[in-house]
């Protein structure tokens, strides 16, 4: 039966599904299991998610049609080349990304050539080293807190000593490093990114630490 020459189902849709429950599974394990209780940034859930089904879905259709490698590889570099216009982005996020978007394409794109072995293996190796870097050899996590600071004097180079006591009487954290991002020199305050790393700080600090990000 077909509807505008468009037929009503086709064979190839449980093939779609189950691509599809592969590709969400293991989405799921790297982003929400493995990213989101170390780096706890809620707003890049919503983007890690829809990023990777987008493409996954833009990938077989347009494989669906016969279109040429080349241009899948195009648009894999495009979205992997992507930089956010409205907040800056760090390079393991980005790392992060990537990741999704090589998930989303591999998924969609294995052919009948690809054994369901060879793609188990290689989604699972994907997860496995992802797990193994943040969890046996980078074992210092960074947290990072994003605060609007008033005493912008203290932004200057020359000033950083002062400002990272400031910070850390303020917070109750070890600063590691700052990151200065919009400045609003009419009110006289400064858009920052605070790291500190977990296991420098105090027991009762790092817990309500903790609990803001879980807030946020």
């Amino acid at each position: 039966m077909k509807v505008f020459g468009m037929p009503l189902f086709h064979n190839d849709m449980w093939e779609l599904l189950f691509k599809f429950g592969v590709n969400t599974l293991v989405l799921f394990i790297l982003i929400r299991l493995i990213y989101y209780p170390i780096h706890r940034k809620k707003d890049y859930l919503f983007t890690y998610f829809l990023f990777n089904i987008l493409i996954f879905f833009l990938c077989v259709l347009l494989n669906s049609v016969k279109l040429s490698i080349g241009f899948a590889f195009g648009l894999f570099a495009i979205f992997g080349v992507l930089r956010y216009r409205t907040e800056q982005i760090s390079i393991k996020d980005m790392t992060y990304l990537f990741a999704v978007i090589t998930i989303a394409v591999i998924n969609s794109l294995a052919s009948k050539k690809v054994s369901l072995s060879e793609l188990l293996f290689t989604d699972g190796m994907i997860l496995l080293v992802t797990y193994a870097l943040e969890h046996l050899w980078l074992t210092r996590h960074e947290a990072m807190r994003q605060i609007i600071y008033e005493r912008i004097e203290l932004i200057k180079p020359g000033n950083r000593a002062a400002l990272y006591a400031d910070l850390q009487e303020r917070l109750g954290v070890k600063v590691s490093r700052v990151e200065i991002g919009k400045i609003d020199l009419l009110r006289d305050t400064a858009q920052m990114r605070v790291f500190y790393y977990e296991d420098e700080q105090s027991h009762s600090s790092f817990n309500e630490l903790a609990a803001d990000d879980g807030d946020d």
